[in-house]
């Protein structure tokens, strides 16, 4: 190695980031395995390598004994003081073992360094990049799907969106441009891994913010958010000035907003709810598009009886009750729903 090489680490310092010492250690360190590998592993060596040169130096470590047991690892007190007068029992010597041909073994290992360190940079680099943008959405494209799980690029990476986070029943095709939502990224020996979904409701949340201005700048809140993904969501918003209409805000002019949102969720139904701190109230509008004509609150067991018209039984239960369920989801509340007539009858029997 010459004075090339250390330009080259320079370059690299100042490139990628990656301290020149950094390299330096990990290389010293490759060359202790390599000199041990190419020219016997029972001594106990140390590599050094000049940082203004680039010059290698392989030292063979020994201790200063009495009497020598194991002459790779031990040197007489007498062939010591040969070398320098001063040396003690204990002491440890320094002998220059730097063989004749080491110069090719030290770039070729140098070369392997350099390149692994590199590597371990950049997937640090993506790996801070994308771990500060958990639970943040992104637009990628579909590289390949294998066995269910569906590969997206990010552009510097890859991200998997796995069968738990697909939506069910759509189609993902090579080529297609997705939003996703980033659900968690792991630290991997292979770099990171970054988990994607489709079907979490920070996705919603997420397009929410990206198409109604009013939420981007904190006007309109979203208090929860409840998702069957693929089939239907519930969203609780809520507005901080009296002049803003949340749900108004929400589904836009001739619903162009919240036809963007189910647009890219395929068709999924989505059911803007006005958020109300009287507790009756936003029960009562978590059942949209049902009527609601009354609301029986059972504070100490969170439960609410709802009275709905005979005739909207079936629309505020939902097919397979999932109206009834995304409302319960929503408001964190167990929901019971009976029609008009089923309620005076009850009544009537008391």
């Amino acid at each position: 190695m010459n004075a090339e090489f250390i330009e080259a680490l320079e370059e690299i310092e100042r490139e990628k980031g990656i301290a020149k010492e950094v390299i330096f250690e990990a290389l010293e360190s490759a060359l202790i395995s390599s000199y041990k590998k190419n020219f016997g592993s029972s001594q106990n060596v140390e590599v050094q390598i000049d940082r203004e040169t680039g010059k290698v130096n392989v030292y063979a470590k020994k201790t200063v004994v009495e009497d020598v047991e194991n002459d790779l690892l031990e040197i007489s007190l007498e062939e010591a003081k040969k070398i320098d007068d001063k040396y003690q029992i204990g002491d440890i010597v320094m002998l220059e073992v730097t063989p004749k041909n080491f110069g090719r073994i030290a770039a070729q290992t140098a070369k392997q360094v350099v390149i692994q360190r590199i590597k371990d940079a950049e997937r640090d680099v993506i790996y801070k990049e994308f771990v500060n943008r958990e639970n943040e959405i992104i637009t990628g494209i579909i590289q390949r799907i294998n066995n269910n799980v569906v590969y997206i690029d990010l552009g510097k990476t890859e991200g998997i969106l796995p069968p738990s986070e697909q939506i069910e029943g759509e189609e993902y095709k090579q080529g297609d441009r997705l939003k996703l939502y980033i659900l968690e990224v792991k630290k991997t020996t292979k770099g990171p891994q970054i988990i994607l979904s489709r079907s979490h409701p920070g996705l919603v949340k997420r397009l929410f913010e990206l198409e109604v201005p009013e939420i981007h700048d904190g006007i309109v809140d979203i208090y929860a958010i409840s998702r069957e993904a693929g089939s239907r969501t519930k969203i609780a918003v809520h507005s901080k000035d009296p002049n803003v209409d949340p749900v108004g805000a929400c589904v836009g002019f001739k619903g162009s907003r919240v036809k963007a949102i189910v647009d890219e969720l395929n068709g999924e139904k989505i059911d803007i709810i006005i958020w109300s701190k009287n507790i009756d109230e936003f029960i009562a509008n978590s059942l949209s598009p049902s009527k609601v004509l009354k609301v029986e609150i059972n504070e100490k067991e969170r439960s609410a009886l709802i009275v709905v018209p005979d005739y909207q039984l079936s629309l505020a239960i939902g097919k397979e009750g999932q109206n009834a369920r995304l409302a319960a989801k929503l408001t964190n509340w167990k929901i019971d729903i009976k029609s008009e007539s089923q309620y005076n009858e009850e009544l009537e029997s008391e």
